[in-house]
C-alpha cells in the first residue's frame, strides 16, 4: 500500500495527538519561554513529517524525518526539564516521554525504509 497523503502516516497522527497533549499539559504555564519552546518542539514533529512528505522525493522526505526525529528528542529533553522544574508530575511526563519514544521509533523505521543501504 502506498501512502497517498501525509494524514495517513501513523507517526504524523500520533505526533498530532502528542502535540495536543503537550498543549493541554502546559497551556496555562506562566513560564512563557518554556511553554513556547515545548509547544514548538511538539508542533515541529508532525509539521516536518507533513512538509517532507509533500517534497515528493525520498531523499528530501528522509531529511525532514530526521528533523522531526530531532524535535522528538528536543521534546523529551523539555519534558525531563519540566519534571525537574515541577511543571509536570513524574507520572504525566513519563507517559508523554513514552509516546515520544514510540513516535521516534516510527520515524526511524520510515527513515530506514526511505534511505538506501
Amino acid at each position: 500500500m502506498t501512502i497517498q497523503k501525509f494524514e495517513d502516516i501513523i507517526a504524523w497522527q500520533k505526533a498530532q495527538d502528542l502535540a495536543t497533549e503537550i498543549y493541554q499539559s502546559f497551556g496555562i504555564l506562566n513560564d512563557f519561554a518554556f511553554r513556547d519552546q515545548i509547544t514548538r518542539a511538539a508542533i515541529s514533529i508532525s509539521n516536518n513529517i507533513a512538509e517532507g512528505f509533500d517534497r515528493k522525493s525520498d531523499k528530501e522526505f528522509a531529511r525532514f524525518l530526521h528533523i522531526a526525529l530531532g524535535s522528538t528528542s528536543e521534546l523529551r529533553s523539555m519534558l525531563y526539564l519540566g519534571e525537574r522544574l515541577r511543571y509536570i508530575q513524574n507520572g504525566d511526563s513519563k507517559k508523554l516521554i513514552e509516546k515520544s519514544i514510540e513516535i521516534s521509533k516510527l520515524i526511524r523505521g520510515f527513515i530506514k525504509a526511505l534511505e538506501p543501504n
